[in-house]
């Protein structure tokens, strides 16, 4: 039997109850997938299924403000997703969704991995999806050791996957190729003795499958010590929004930092938290302070309205650290 045949009979006899599985809608392929990036699955879901609630089409989502599509995406990070997804929804809305990988290639904040992912799932258009999870499975099936940060092995990597790929039935084969690499084929403890594929595993007839794949660029952790300030009135908090000069994250709102309020009086500690985004690793003490001055670009809030902002996560973990 075809390695499609014998992984797609596999991902047929079961798998994930996913969502975003029982849909053939593109627009809601295409939002798991947006979410999907840098996300897992199960961290998405509630994500997924309150956008969805809030915006059930492409022509709901272009009508949004974007403080409604923040505030629906606070705490998924990675915003420049969910404003890409918004302007895609802008160009899509009064034309439809684009059927071809070209065009759904050309929208804004969509890659070579979404665009076939969308293709051949919505449209059963025959591209083969390569991320992480199947930069992985290749690795080990082929034994090879080329380092999969360098942007020749992915290429090189995508060409082994478009020969697998099964043009009849291009959409549950590259779910299941995916599917594997998030269940079985795993980066740690990979389940060598569940895997459908096992039998044409180079890696895991010599005994190393643990060995790969083999990624040589990693960047070095950078520990980044940070304060933040909790102020409170009459029930309120006050929160600063970051402005459109401040790339990420522009448009959120979160605890202000003593640098932001330069007169205010700052008293003792309410918390502690961690906080980690890519490589950065950040520890946040959070203080009590009192304003001095003036808050200039600084606005109260209550608790009902902070509900109805994009609030940030390090703000919303702040909030819990000094209950």
């Amino acid at each position: 039997m075809k390695l499609s045949a014998k992984l797609t009979a596999w991902y047929r006899r079961g798998h994930r109850d996913l969502p975003w599985r029982r849909t053939s809608d593109p627009y809601r392929i295409w939002v798991s997938e947006i979410m999907l990036q840098q996300t897992r699955a199960q961290a998405a879901i509630p994500y997924y299924e309150r956008f969805l609630e809030r915006f059930p089409t492409v022509e709901a989502l272009a009508a949004a403000t974007e403080t409604e599509v923040l505030t629906l995406w606070a705490g998924l990070g990675y915003y420049s997703r969910a404003r890409n997804l918004h302007r895609a929804a802008r160009e899509i809305a009064g034309r439809g969704f684009p059927r071809d990988y070209e065009s759904i290639r050309a929208l804004p904040g969509i890659g070579d991995y979404t665009a076939a992912a969308v293709a051949s799932i919505a449209f059963q258009l025959p591209h083969a999806v390569v991320d992480g999870n199947v930069l992985r499975v290749v690795s080990r099936l082929t034994a090879d050791a080329a380092d999969i940060g360098s942007a020749r092995t992915r290429q090189r990597f995508r060409a082994v996957v478009e020969g697998w790929l099964d043009p009849q039935a291009p959409g549950v084969f590259n779910q299941a190729l995916m599917e594997l690499g998030a269940t079985i084929c795993l980066p740690k403890n990979p389940r060598c003795t569940e895997c459908p594929l096992r039998a044409e595993c180079l890696a895991h007839q010599q005994g190393k499958a643990a060995q790969f794949p083999v990624k040589l660029r990693k960047k070095e952790p950078v520990a980044i010590a940070a304060v933040l300030l909790l102020l409170r009135r009459n029930g309120r908090v006050l929160l600063r929004r970051r402005d459109d000069a401040e790339r990420r994250m522009a448009g959120f709102w979160e605890l202000p930092m003593p640098e932001h309020l330069p007169g205010a009086r700052v008293g003792r500690t309410l918390g502690r938290f961690r906080h980690t985004i890519t490589h950065h690793h950040f520890t946040f003490t959070v203080k009590a302070a009192t304003l001095g001055t003036g808050a200039h670009g600084c606005t109260w809030f209550s608790n009902v309205q902070l509900n109805e902002i994009p609030l940030s996560t390090t703000a919303r973990k702040a909030l819990r650290a000094s209950v």
